[in-house]
């Protein structure tokens, strides 16, 4: 939650679960809250249900409240495992809502349905962004996603964990070119959804090996079976961020790990 006092900005973390209140002028309020990782996810499906579904309803609530600009952090899961390739806004996806998946994809699926209902009923100032796999520093060394999990195995030359044969893909966004996204859009006058990512895109297995290069690690490739329900694909269509927003990603693959690397190296930011 942000509110801005001449030049300054104050940010407050609050449990959106519950219901809650900010008395101060109030501005734009960001939705980021919820568990992003697949370990995360997994481990709490309830509370990833609830902060999709009582906790948007608060944040909407408090944006109603004091007029302010609300702006969900969605995600490419809405798209599910999807049948059309690259993925653009008008995609409905292809989710399994009972699978172990479901209950962050239906989650991120619902609030987005509760924003658009705010919107067009309440009078709402809403966004929507859908936010592409995304990596930078200070991720968790074991956040149970690709890029982290990569680093970790590769920085100690053990083994990397690649699940099924490394021929599904993803697009992969460097977290500086994601937030000018994301500011561009909370500044626009836009209401529906908008894909932010690269759309750049690669294997896992491109993935791993670039990992390895760019670490100089002695890591060898090993394989587990693929999780229930993981996409096999995974590309933004992002004509819309461009069109409105004047929007492109600056930063590609290599480039981007070299970054995050480099910062790890110098700040001990990946473990």
């Amino acid at each position: 939650i942000e509110h801005i006092r001449g030049s300054e900005f104050e940010f407050r973390q609050l449990d959106i679960v519950e219901p809650f209140y900010v008395d101060e002028p109030v501005d734009f309020v960001y939705h980021a809250a919820s568990p992003a990782s697949p370990i995360d996810y997994l481990r709490l499906p309830l509370h990833t249900l609830k902060v999709g579904s009582y906790g948007t309803h608060h944040a909407l609530g408090l944006a109603k409240k004091h007029r302010a600009r609300f702006l969900l952090f969605s995600t490419s899961e809405v798209y599910g495992d999807p049948k059309v390739h690259p993925q653009d806004e008008s995609y409905w996806g292809h989710v399994n809502p009972i699978g172990p998946r479901g209950v962050y994809d239906e989650a991120k699926r619902y609030a987005e349905a509760l924003t658009m209902a705010y919107h067009r009923q309440q009078g709402v100032d809403t966004a929507i962004v859908r936010i592409f796999n995304t990596y930078g520093a200070r991720m968790r060394p074991h956040d149970g996603r690709a890029i982290p999990t990569f680093f970790r195995q590769a920085l100690a030359d053990e083994p990397i964990t690649m699940f099924g044969d490394g021929s599904q893909t993803r697009s992969f966004c460097y977290s500086s070119d994601l937030i000018r996204g994301i500011i561009a859009l909370a500044e626009s006058g836009e209401h529906d959804p908008v894909n932010i990512g690269n759309p750049g895109e690669f294997t896992l297995m491109e993935l791993a090996k670039t990992v390895i290069d760019v670490t100089g690690s002695k890591s060898e490739i090993v394989h587990q079976p693929l999780p229930k329900d993981d996409p096999q694909q995974r590309r933004p269509d992002i004509t819309r961020a461009n069109q409105l927003l004047g929007w492109e990603p600056t930063i590609d693959l290599r480039d981007g790990l070299q970054k995050t690397i480099e910062l790890a190296g110098r700040e001990g930011l990946m473990g």
